[in-house]
């Protein structure tokens, strides 16, 4: 992308283009939701538009924002769990930094039987698994004497 004049012959103005991009980055949201939101702001924005906009500018906020993200530790631990998801049940793997930062969860129907470490939360793995999309959640510890 050209950064000299990235909102080159756009028909918006790179605020809005960029608050779109960003609400849909960030939230839930479906490209109708934000037509929608636009609209009840007196903006008339096709849904495919702002897809458009979503797969221009995406990879560039993307670029620019990582440098930015804090890095986690390089000390981390697993923590394994056995919970039921609608009437299933079902093993809750979720990767911890020392600081208590939430790196990546994941849910699957079946347990790793080689010795408990969840090989499922690399891509390369074959087993049926089942991503979540997660906050990183900030871990209350109490002080016990």
């Amino acid at each position: 992308m050209d950064t000299s004049t990235p909102f080159k012959w756009r028909h918006f103005q790179a605020d809005i283009i960029l608050l779109c991009v960003r609400w849909y980055l960030r939230y839930s949201l479906s490209y109708r939701d934000l037509e929608e939101m636009m609209l009840e702001r007196g903006l008339q924005v096709d849904h495919t538009t702002i897809y458009r906009w979503v797969q221009r500018y995406a990879p560039e906020l993307e670029k620019r924002s990582r440098p930015h993200l804090k890095a986690p530790n390089d000390s981390w631990r697993v923590d394994e769990t056995y919970i039921k998801v609608k009437k299933v049940w079902m093993y809750l793997y979720r990767a911890v930094d020392s600081d208590g930062n939430t790196l990546s969860v994941l849910l699957s129907p079946m347990r790793d039987a080689e010795g408990g470490m969840p090989r499922p939360l690399n891509a390369s793995s074959s087993k049926r698994c089942t991503a979540l999309r997660v906050q990183p959640l900030k871990l209350l510890r109490s002080r016990s004497r």
